[in-house]
């Protein structure tokens, strides 16, 4: 159901900002301000968005980050959730815009959106030259989901570059346009044109896996089956990274969320150890930095504005040299232009792709370490631990399938061989036991025989006569 031009002009900035941030989480958000040509960027607490978004200057242009931060800048590395996803429409750039009013405009594009088989955005904003796509999330996506965001970035991009998706502008660290300030560039202001109202006449709101379900080439629950079917294999072979580059298939998927558990192990890592010792910091900065990149989640054009904030995050008063780093940029080039690395006879990215051993080795990562650790883990552990779980998911089956748990099994066996006691020693036979216990005869004889109870003497009476 889409809203009258009245309600749309209703949404402030503040207003549709409140859409995906949420001022009573903890976390930071920026705000990118040109002055006089000259870009200003400023992080704020969640808490103080409606006061910071109340005093911006709506004659300048001005970006908000579409998600939220742990740490007071707007790198990957920092990222805490981001709760939509967003496509930046360079409609300006295209023919079949022109002479077309923002109104037409977001006709056009829910169009594309419909040819395509994509969910109606939740808003269209006009961005003063072009369109913003915005898909609002029910929940926000936490950090270690970032790789399937980004997968759903990339499909929602891919797929509308025909109206004019600007390729790079799908990265959580994003900033777009925010509503009420001017683009300078047209003069013209920022502004919401299209809603999609849900039941209760708020823009629509959509599950994440239900997004993911339709953009990914794979849903999740067929991932985690593929992935069950792979994991005999995965015992007699360690795992291995699996090349990403710009293929959207379940391969290059699983490459990029083992890229990301890879970067958040090592700075798991640097946090059991309490820091980095000095001779360290560049082997850190150099893996976590290629982990990233491989991820997806940055890319080689904003790669040594990442590798700042995570040498910060190594030792705050290090002052890296970016020269170290160039081979790894050159690297990340060609794995972004999908070229390969041919090695015993087979291909693979550009980028480094360790084996788990070759990690522990060289971050001479111990046992105890390696326990609180999500992927850089030895056979042994990597072992134990799917064991654990296909006991754990064997015991669900068991308990779905109505089975007791032993403990609970074992207790109420206490009780009945308590009971069966009590019942022989007021001199009853095993069949009225049974009878009255609701068991067979035999489990009475082993409860009794169990517990060596005396048989009493037998009653005078004989066949019911004194």
């Amino acid at each position: 159901m889409q809203q009258s031009a009245h309600q749309l002009s209703l949404f402030s900035g503040a207003e549709e900002a409140q859409m995906f941030h949420d001022s009573e989480r903890n976390g930071f958000f920026s705000i990118l301000v040109d002055v006089n040509g000259i870009k200003r960027q400023s992080a704020h607490r969640l808490g103080d968005m409606p006061t910071v978004l109340g005093l911006i200057d709506p004659n300048r242009d001005t970006w908000l980050s579409q998600a939220e931060f742990f740490q007071p800048n707007r790198r990957i590395v920092n990222l805490a959730r981001i709760g939509l996803l967003f496509a930046d429409l360079d409609t300006y750039r295209t023919d079949w815009a022109a002479g077309r009013s923002p109104e037409q405009l977001a006709d056009s594009v829910l169009y594309f959106c419909h040819q395509e088989g994509i969910p109606t955005p939740s808003l269209l904003v006009f961005s003063g030259r072009g369109i913003q796509a915005k898909w609002l999330l029910e929940g926000a996506v936490p950090r270690p989901a970032l790789p399937r965001w980004n997968a759903c970035q990339r499909y929602l991009v891919d797929r509308l570059k025909v109206a004019g998706a600007d390729v790079g502008a799908k990265d959580a660290s994003r900033v777009l346009r925010l509503i009420d300030t001017v683009n300078t560039k047209s003069g013209e202001i920022c502004r919401v044109v299209h809603v999609e109202s849900g039941a209760d006449g708020q823009p629509v709101r959509y599950n994440f896996e239900y997004l993911a379900e339709v953009l990914l080439p794979v849903a999740r629950w067929d991932i985690e089956k593929q992935k069950q079917q792979r994991d005999e294999h995965e015992k007699r072979k360690q795992l291995k990274l699996i090349g990403g580059g710009k293929s959207d298939n379940l391969r290059g998927f699983s490459g990029r969320q083992l890229a990301w558990h890879r970067l958040e192990d090592l700075r798991t890592l640097m946090t059991l150890r309490g820091g980095v010792a000095e001779g360290d910091r560049m082997r850190h900065l150099h893996w976590q930095l290629n982990f990233l990149l491989l991820s997806g989640a940055t890319n080689s054009r904003l790669m040594y504005q990442e590798a700042a904030t995570l040498a910060r995050a190594i030792d705050g008063a290090w002052g890296h040299s970016s020269k170290e780093l160039m081979t790894l940029y050159s690297k990340a080039k060609q794995f972004e232009a999908g070229k390969k690395v041919s090695f015993g006879g087979k291909e693979y990215p550009a980028l480094y792709t360790p084996r788990n051993d070759t990690l522990i080795n060289l971050f001479e990562i111990t046992d105890s370490e390696q326990a609180q650790l999500r992927t850089i883990i030895s056979k042994d552990m990597a072992l134990n631990r799917r064991r654990d779980r296909d006991r754990k998911r064997d015991e669900s089956v068991r308990r779905a399938a109505g089975a007791v748990p032993r403990e609970i099994y074992l207790g109420a066996a206490d009780l009945k061989q308590e009971r069966a006691q009590q019942l022989r020693a007021q001199g009853l036979s095993v069949r009225t036991i049974a009878e009255q216990m609701g068991i067979s005869k035999t489990a009475v004889g082993r409860y009794i025989q169990a517990a060596n109870v005396s048989v009493p003497s037998p009653s005078p009476i004989t066949n019911g006569v004194a």
